[in-house]
């Protein structure tokens, strides 16, 4: 009995780590629909963006396609905010996926999670034309209003 109870709680301890992965996974990507990750050494130019509650200052930009942009994101609020750059379904689906982990962190090269009064990078390459978002999918919040668009021509 003892080798039953314990194989059994061996396949609960693996389905359980299979699960995490599969939920960290989701909010991966091998490939991205806004672009690619840029060359820091490269940026073509600086676009500053300001989080607070709930809103991105600015909540419309603009780029053409092949351009590179370094966003330079600063949290002003007094809540950790994130910026995500994806497609509005994508975004979408993440926010599902952080409504059951809403504190998951992010190490993708489109998006970032801050503390209040902390600032972060992302270098950006537009390949792609359309128009995309960047959304603090923080439980709540993108609900509220936090999502800005990019129009890549």
């Amino acid at each position: 009995m003892t080798k039953i109870t314990t194989t059994g709680l061996a396949l609960i301890a693996l389905a359980t780590a299979v699960a995490a992965a599969s939920a960290h996974e989701q909010h991966g990507h091998s490939s991205y629909s806004a672009g690619e990750p840029g060359d820091p050494n490269k940026p073509s130019r600086t676009i500053e963006v300001e989080m607070s509650e709930m809103a991105f200052k600015p909540a419309n930009i603009e780029v053409k396609r092949g351009e590179q942009i370094r966003f330079l994101i600063r949290n002003g609020g007094k809540e950790d905010h994130e910026f995500l750059l994806a497609t509005t379904t994508e975004n979408l689906k993440h926010a599902e996926v952080m409504k059951k982990h809403p504190h998951m962190e992010h190490d993708d090269p489109n998006g970032v999670r801050l503390a209040p009064k902390k600032s972060a990078e992302i270098v950006w390459k537009f390949t792609q034309t359309g128009t995309f978002e960047y959304a603090c999918l923080i439980p709540d919040h993108r609900d509220y209003g936090m999502v800005g668009r990019i129009t890549v021509k």
